[in-house]
This record gives C-alpha cells, sequence and structure tokens, in this order.
C-alpha cells in the first residue's frame, strides 16, 4: 500500500483538481464510523476544503424532503402507497421524469419520493412538497443542521428570479432567457449563496451523517432513504470516482454555473464515509465532462485520505 498521503499534499492534490478543470471548488469528507473523538457526535476524521464557505445546494435539498417523507410514513401518518396526481400545476417543463409529461401521472407517495430522488423530477419534488408542507420541510432541514437550505415547492422558488430577470412566467421562458445577457444571469440572487438560502459542505455531510447512522430519524426512515438514495440514475460525476465493488448512494445538483453532489460511498470492508463536492463553473450550461470528472477525481482523492491517514492529521483549508 502507498504510503498516507500528508494533509498538505492532499489539499494540494484537490487544488490541482479544480484548477486543471477550470473550476471553483468546495470539498467536506467526513468518516461516519469515526469514534468521534474531538469532532463532536457526527464522527471522526475528516478532509476539509472550503468546507465552511456557502454553497448554492440546487437539488441537494431534496433529501430534507426525502427525510420529511420517509419520517412521516414511518410513524404512520402518511401512507406509502396512496396515490397522487401530478398535474401542470406541479410542471414547469423541459425537466426529468415527469416535469416533461404532457399529461397528468399518477403516482404513490413512495414513488414521488423515488421519482425525486432516483432522476431528480422536479415536479415530482413538488408534489410531495404539496402532501408533506413547506413548514415541516424546513423544521427537519434545520434540526439536521441545515437550517438555511433553500425550502419550498420549485414554482415559489423560481417566481423571485423570473421577477428579478424581468420574465413573464406565463410566457415561453425559455424563449426569453435566450434574450438575457450572461452577465444578468450570472448575478442573480439564487446564484449567490450571500444573498439566497444555502448551505455549506460541511453541514451537508453532517445531514449524510446523520441519516446513515441513524439520527434523522427513527432507523425505518433513514433506512428508506439510504435505499432511495442509492437509486439515484446519474452516475458520471461522484460515482464515476470509484470502484463497481464500492456502493455509492448519491444525489447531484445543477444550475447555472453550479455543479454539486453529495453521497455516502461504502467499501466492502464496512468503511463509510460522506463526501461532498461544490463546483462552481465558468460556463453556465451545457455538458462539461472536465467539471463532472472533477467531482468524482475530489471525492475519490478525500476519501482515499481518510482511509490512510491516522486521525488528526486531516486537512484543511478555509474559504
Amino acid at each position: 500500500m502507498p504510503p498516507p498521503p500528508t494533509a498538505d499534499a492532499t489539499t494540494s492534490a484537490l487544488r490541482t483538481i479544480f484548477d486543471e478543470a477550470g473550476v471553483e471548488g468546495f470539498v467536506h469528507a467526513r468518516d461516519i464510523d469515526g469514534d468521534g473523538e474531538g469532532e463532536g457526535e457526527e464522527g471522526g476524521r475528516e478532509v476539509t476544503f472550503r468546507a465552511d464557505a456557502p454553497v448554492v445546494v440546487a437539488s441537494l435539498r431534496k433529501i430534507a424532503v426525502a427525510v420529511a417523507y420517509a419520517r412521516r410514513a414511518a410513524a404512520g401518518a402518511l401512507d406509502r402507497a396512496a396515490r397522487h396526481t401530478i398535474t401542470a400545476a406541479n410542471r414547469e417543463g423541459g425537466g426529468i421524469g415527469t416535469d416533461s409529461c404532457r399529461h397528468d401521472v399518477t403516482l404513490s407517495t413512495r414513488d414521488l419520493a423515488f421519482f425525486m430522488l432516483s432522476m431528480s423530477d422536479n415536479a415530482a419534488t413538488d408534489k410531495l412538497m404539496e402532501i408533506l408542507g413547506t413548514d415541516q420541510v424546513r423544521a427537519v432541514a434545520a434540526e439536521l443542521g441545515c437550517p438555511r437550505l433553500p425550502v419550498g415547492r420549485y414554482r415559489e422558488l423560481w417566481g423571485p428570479v423570473w421577477e428579478e430577470l424581468g420574465l413573464d412566467p406565463d410566457g415561453d421562458v425559455d424563449a426569453q432567457l435566450d434574450e438575457v445577457s450572461e452577465d444578468r444571469i450570472r448575478g442573480l440572487a439564487m446564484l449567490d449563496p450571500a444573498r439566497s438560502a444555502s448551505s455549506t459542505p460541511r453541514e451537508i455531510t453532517s445531514m449524510l451523517t446523520a441519516i446513515w447512522r441513524d439520527r434523522a430519524g427513527p432507523a425505518e426512515a433513514c433506512a428508506e432513504v439510504r435505499e432511495l438514495m442509492s437509486r439515484q440514475l446519474s452516475v458520471h460525476r461522484l460515482a464515476a470516482g470509484f470502484d463497481d465493488d464500492v456502493r455509492v448512494a448519491a444525489k447531484n445538483g445543477s444550475l447555472w454555473g453550479v455543479l454539486n453532489e453529495a453521497a455516502v460511498v461504502e467499501y466492502p470492508d464496512g468503511g463509510r464515509y460522506a463526501v461532498a463536492v461544490f463546483l462552481r463553473t465558468p460556463a453556465l450550461g451545457g455538458r462539461n465532462p472536465a467539471a463532472d470528472a472533477a467531482i468524482g477525481r475530489a471525492a475519490r482523492t478525500a476519501v482515499d485520505h481518510l482511509r490512510r491517514t491516522p486521525r488528526a492529521t486531516a486537512p484543511q483549508e478555509t474559504a
């Protein structure tokens, strides 16, 4: 086995990964099953790279929605098999899953959560938010250590954006966006974590650790969220950094100039590590294979450090 990496070497490796991809990166990784000595109750060793800087979470907010759903289902307050219809009131159009369906779709409560996490279906998320209520999801997010996480139905979250850009939400939004300059989009409050709902890489891995240690709710609820996160269809970012025998349960997120993913990776030897990688990219949209690959490389670099280095030597870099 290679010698353990030093803290400085791991920090330098992360910086190189982000520089080569031409992105700004933020990372936090933690050993879920560390003894917690000197680290609080959440776990032991950690790797940090601007881990306490505020970041735009995008669809990672759906993890908290899933916990709120699973808690209610485990308590018997919500029927997993109950049927709910996604209508035009829930769809934005142009998205993934039921969000792009032309006709109403009926799903069970559980399958709304499945579509939300497996393919990041925004319409399914909005329907689930409608069932749960914003206040309940906000309370769960705060309890899990993410008090600034954006909470609300997608139409509530996007309304201020269309207003800020002066767009008519009842018109052809895509056509109107084509006329908006990149500078105006970059200046949106939604894309500035200092002016909008946000979180930090450390907060996100803390939430994941609570789920994996059955502290985010009843064990039944935590197990359901873990299973749903393991169904994410997208494997081209964080999961691509790990071998096939490593189990990855993840949630990714994207916005203009934002690419993120957070996951728990579980090794055959029982090692479990929560890792979150957030990127700010120079391009607002479109394919960015270099940035996608950087997420997987950064996650693997951080986890390798945790697996090969004794406690109390984890790299630290502040914003």
